[in-house]
């Protein structure tokens, strides 16, 4: 399984805006929805990758634990459906219900949201503060298919957590491994 690390895009960055549909109620989503949130967190999976599949669960689990926070949470699968065809809609849609997922699950067609965030690995997240400001960029936990470590979503918990209470992110923030993002030809 090959393994691609995060780009660990520049903290402070602004989030790139987006308008994208969401898999689920087919309704556009935009960066801007969001505004007058403490947090907005942004994560780049899909519904074929080992390594999201290896944390999807706790995936729901975390949207449902963050529900009633001041805290906006999207999922963006910007894959190649064509040579990926479970990345298509139809294949976000069924894993979004499967697990259940609280957040809106977004498809980037043209992969031009992907770049403008420099995601580089599924999963690849960001979380931004209530100015969109980059604030935590990297792993969900230290959880890998090939290790024994529990998914808890530990690393994104805290930073989440630190923004909601108006306090400092932890400095230490390592890199998510995932799959490539699978680009167009």
């Amino acid at each position: 399984m090959a393994q691609t690390a995060s780009t660990m895009l520049e903290l402070g960055t602004v989030a790139p805006d987006f308008a994208l549909a969401d898999a689920v109620s087919g309704k556009t989503i935009r960066r801007d929805d969001y505004r007058g949130k403490k947090a907005l967190l942004v994560m780049f999976i899909c519904a074929h990758c080992p390594f999201v599949k290896h944390i999807e669960k706790e995936l729901a689990r975390f949207g449902h634990d963050y529900a009633a926070q001041p805290a906006a949470i999207v999922a963006i699968s910007s894959n190649d459906a064509a040579n990926f065809p479970a990345d298509n809609p139809e294949g976000l849609k069924k894993q979004a219900e499967t697990f259940g997922f609280s957040f809106p699950y977004l498809y980037d067609e043209s992969q031009s949201v992907a770049r403008a965030y420099d995601a580089a690995c599924t999963p690849d997240i960001y979380l931004f503060d209530a100015d969109f400001k980059l604030v935590y960029r990297g792993q969900f936990d230290a959880s890998r298919p090939s290790n024994t470590i529990s998914v808890t979503g530990q690393d994104l918990r805290a930073a989440l957590d630190a923004v909601l209470a108006g306090k400092p992110v932890p400095a230490d923030q390592k890199p998510s491994i995932g799959c490539n993002i699978k680009w167009k030809a």
